[in-house]
């Protein structure tokens, strides 16, 4: 029997700032505000191109805001592509445990959730989301990325930024559902086992790790600026492969037992 290909899904950018030994955030896992104002216009520019931005509810914890676009010029070329002002700011949250004070609900930015629906009837009635997306629970066993993008992608979000944390990209590359990276290297070095990094959990073989190709690179100020594409997805492609290897199957199961009321 054929087996259906994976829904399409938007064009994901996965963009971080890592010290230079490849840590994102101290090991108290605090706000990581060491890159500079450079990298903070960098950031706001690939924001300012997509249609969502996606993050995990730690990540929001740690910040408690997310990163709207201010640069009068970026919001023109925002209008001049018919796209509102502000992007979709999205969170993942299974436990949809997130604190109504944080100043992320008084931004004046549309708000997204991806959740369990248990996390849903948390908001439900609150008026917080804009859009709230709650997957069944046959679907987070472990978490169907493709399946969801797919939602956020018929909801009109063509293109979507990636900004961490570690859990949620690491989901998502063993799904093989991030288009490119853009990764600021920045001069410090933070060091610590528990210290977080770009992909967190199981982690991948070398003979199934995901292979990238440098497209670009520039040094400013100390930091360095690269951007690579996945390999394996080309633009336009919607059929990703299903994880066959053992490897990727287990360490997906060891990130959904991971932080599971994140």
């Amino acid at each position: 029997m054929a087996i259906a290909p994976n829904p399409p899904i938007p064009h994901i950018t996965l963009v971080l700032a890592m010290s230079l030994d490849g840590k994102i955030a101290d090991a108290q896992r605090g706000a990581a505000r060491f890159s500079s104002a450079a990298d903070l216009a960098h950031l706001e520019e690939k924001v300012a191109a997509a249609d969502g931005v996606l993050f995990g509810g730690g990540t929001l914890r740690a910040y408690g805001t997310t990163l709207s676009v201010r640069d009068p010029d970026l919001l023109a070329q925002r209008r001049q592509r018919q796209q509102t002002n502000q992007p979709m700011q999205i969170v993942w949250s299974p436990s949809g445990n997130l604190d109504p004070k944080l100043r992320y609900f008084q931004q004046p930015i549309p708000r997204g959730l991806v959740t369990t629906a248990a996390g849903a009837h948390r908001w439900a009635e609150t008026g917080q989301f804009e859009h709230i997306w709650p997957v069944p629970a046959a679907k987070t066993q472990p978490w169907d990325w493709p399946w969801i993008l797919a939602q956020l992608k018929a909801a009109g979000i063509h293109r979507l930024a990636l900004l961490g944390g570690g859990r949620l990209t690491a989901e998502l590359l063993s799904r093989h559902c991030v288009h490119e990276v853009f990764m600021t290297v920045c001069p410090l070095i933070l060091g610590g086992a528990t210290a977080p990094t770009p992909v967190d959990g199981a982690g991948f073989l070398v003979a199934v790790a995901p292979r990238l190709q440098l497209l670009s690179h520039r040094a400013v100020a100390g930091e360095v600026f690269l951007h690579y594409r996945v390999k394996g997805m080309s633009a336009g492609e919607t059929d990703f492969p299903e994880p066959s290897d053992r490897s990727i199957a287990e360490g997906i199961l060891v990130l959904e037992g991971q932080n599971s009321k994140t």
